[in-house]
């Protein structure tokens, strides 16, 4: 049997969704924080809002990470003003060629008014074909949620349609909570 030697605590999950519907962009976040089977904290705040609230950014993944990979993304958004791709795909190049950023342990979800983007280690910068993206242990259920409800014909909003889906991922995924954190654009 092979030995592993001991690393850090095994951190897990948490759930980011993002929608956008009728120029309302919403990225919505739970607030569980695992380690294990435990529950350490339940109301971690993993969406935040950046360039002065033009965007809204949500992480999923380990939290140090997650906000090394911010304030990067941050430093980006200066370098790049009103050019979130841009500072996107920067941040993702950084990210997937720098020795110490390879390392890093997280995804990203980004937007602004016009756009969602989703930021992975291994260089993806993708942007969602239906106005719906998520991250996360809970991400799969949430996005099919979410997808399920952004049906033009319901009279839900993006903010309604982002609980709705939440709420349905914290009932499936253990390592979700509904202790949500909604940050929200108007286009």
């Amino acid at each position: 049997m092979t030995q592993h030697a001991p690393s850090f605590p095994d951190w897990h999950g948490t759930t980011i969704l993002a929608v956008r519907k009728n120029g309302q962009t919403i990225i919505a976040g739970d607030g569980q924080v695992s380690m294990g089977n435990t529950i350490v904290k339940g109301s971690a705040r993993k969406v935040r809002k950046l360039a002065g609230g033009k965007v809204i950014a949500g992480f999923a993944g380990a939290t140090a990470d997650a906000l090394t990979l911010i304030e990067r993304l941050e430093a980006k958004l200066e370098q790049y003003p009103d050019q979130l791709a841009r500072a996107c795909v920067d941040l993702a190049k950084d990210w997937r060629t720098d020795r110490y950023l390879r390392k890093l342990e997280a995804m990203l979800l980004v937007a602004d008014k016009n756009t969602i983007l989703t930021v992975t280690g291994v260089g993806d910068v993708l942007e969602p074909e239906q106005g719906v993206a998520a991250v996360g242990s809970g991400g799969n259920y949430a996005l099919s949620a979410a997808l399920a409800l952004i049906d033009e014909d319901t009279p839900l909003d993006a903010e309604a349609i982002a609980r709705k889906a939440m709420k349905i991922a914290a009932s499936i995924d253990v390592f979700t909570n509904g202790n949500l954190t909604i940050e929200s654009l108007e286009g």
